[in-house]
């Protein structure tokens, strides 16, 4: 089955606006059909199933048109961040053996050493419209080719297959309880796993309406909340941060009265961050998680069910969440290891390179690269990154333990801790703060207070004040351009 047929919607749902954009509105049958100019232009010009096409763009309604139109004609999607520099972006686009690109048309200097084929998004409100029918797909089929953040290296292409997709999307609408009545506030980047199965494919998957943002802001998000009666917002911690420092007399001006919950993933958030925003707002905020490579979603805490903060929740509908050691052996509950995932939504494997695609796999089970824990309801806590973690004379060092205590301190609004090498000890805590505008705090009263909490070899060797904290497209902290900007080596 073809991912894109999620997309056609009988009479009179057809009808119905699914997307807003500034102040545009776009109907399902409105994307049909700007998906369906799409797909005949591509095989128009060549384009053949399994060819690869890439998406250079930021949020606007053309990539979700693009995304159908090349799920259409059979070829498979490769989202590229517009970010990127023209050098990171010719490594996808040659890796991928991508034979077609649309682009955004302010990203065409980008584009300058590129020879492939290419139209501009500017272009697609002139294609010509003729019906087109999806092409069937196998199951196995990959339909789409996501490349994530390289910790050594180059980035790895993950292949997701329709049958990956089309599983986590159903998936995802049981388990958040969600229908065709909801607006999901998107900010989230299309190019990204999150945004593009959670923010994109389910809501279109159950009827639902995308409230598109170009980019996050807390006026922006909060605005299009009041005056488009948004229901659910999906963000990353740093996005909930913001939130929670806007004044009250703002907020008392917008009737915030539609929404219903959000949904954090991404990067673990912190208890402090959770507690402020919910206090401000009395909307709840349901932490879950997945890689890239999970399509991406494995679990969440149970909307309106039992909410446990702190943790990622349960695994959804047709995923299996287990605790492993290093040598494969499945551990019991309350026992510290590796999180590994198994289900019809993990990927086929990375494109070209099947060593790291073996070596991603415990038996049937993925590897995420997390430490952590289950108990006794099933219910996931992670601990760290496993590349995270620090190693203090041969000791465990968990840089979340140290971030969540930063946090409660008064005045902090962002904080990273990071492991920086020692001759003596192997290594050593190192952490960067960002303070809230206006706010001071004391070095030195920091450290004490860490210390009632923190065995000595946990401690912080420095804790530095710094301007910004470096953040990738999602707005997650960047630990990796963090470990280069700030100690100079590879991460």
């Amino acid at each position: 089955m073809n991912l894109a047929t999620i997309l056609y919607k009988k009479s009179p749902n057809n009808k119905k606006v699914f997307l807003y954009f500034n102040q545009q509105e776009y109907t399902f049958e409105d994307a049909e059909k700007r998906s369906s100019s799409i797909a005949n232009y591509l095989e128009a010009n060549g384009i053949k199933p399994n060819d690869k096409v890439a998406i250079i763009s930021g949020n606007r309604p053309e990539f979700i048109f693009s995304y159908f139109g090349i799920l259409k004609v059979g070829g498979i999607v490769v989202p590229v961040n517009p970010l990127l520099t023209p050098f990171e972006l010719s490594y996808i686009l040659e890796h991928s053996d991508t034979k077609f690109v649309i682009y955004d048309d302010q990203l065409e200097p980008k584009l300058q050493y590129t020879k492939i084929n290419s139209l501009a998004m500017g272009q697609i409100s002139s294609l010509e419209y003729k019906p087109f029918i999806a092409l069937d797909r196998n199951d196995h089929d990959v339909a789409a080719i996501l490349y994530t953040s390289g910790t050594t290296g180059k980035p790895k292409g993950a292949m997701l297959t329709h049958k990956n997709l089309l599983s986590n999307i159903k998936s995802v609408s049981k388990a958040i309880h969600c229908d065709e009545k909801d607006k999901f506030i998107l900010v989230l980047p299309l190019f990204h796993s999150f945004g593009a199965t959670v923010g994109m494919l389910t809501p279109i998957n159950l009827n639902a309406s995308i409230i598109l943002l170009p980019r996050f802001t807390p006026e922006s998000v909060l605005k299009s909340i009041s005056k488009l009666k948004g229901t659910v917002f999906l963000g990353v911690p740093s996005m909930f941060s913001l939130l929670s420092m806007v004044k009250q007399e703002e907020i008392a001006e917008l009737d915030l009265s539609s929404w219903r919950f959000c949904i954090s993933g991404g990067a673990p958030l912190p208890t402090a961050v959770l507690e402020a925003f919910e206090r401000k707002y009395g909307v709840m905020i349901y932490e879950g998680d997945g890689p890239t490579e999970c399509s991406p979603v494995t679990s969440v805490n149970p909307i309106g069910g039992k909410r446990k903060i702190g943790s990622i929740g349960t695994p959804i509908p047709d995923v299996e969440m287990a605790i492993m050691d290093d040598n494969c052996n499945l551990l019991p509950p309350g026992v510290e290891g590796e999180i590994v995932v198994k289900g019809p939504n993990v990927f086929k494997g990375y494109y070209k390179d099947e060593k790291a695609t073996k070596e991603s796999f415990c038996g049937e089970y993925f590897r995420t690269g997390d430490i952590g824990k289950m108990d006794e309801e099933g219910y996931f806590y992670i601990i760290d990154r496993k590349k995270d973690m620090i190693i203090v004379n041969g000791m465990n060092v968990y840089p979340r333990e140290i971030e969540e205590l930063l946090y409660k301190i008064e005045g902090i609004k962002e904080a990273a801790c990071i492991g920086k090498p020692h001759q003596l000890h192997g290594e050593i805590p190192v952490c960067y703060i960002v303070i809230e505008e206006g706010k001071k705090v004391d070095i030195k009263q920091i450290n004490q207070e860490l210390r009632k909490y923190l065995a000595p070899y946990k401690v912080p060797r420095s804790i530095e004040i710094v301007d910004s904290l470096p953040k990738t497209s999602t707005g997650k902290i960047s630990k990796v351009f963090l470990r280069e900007k700030i100690l100079g080596k590879q991460s």
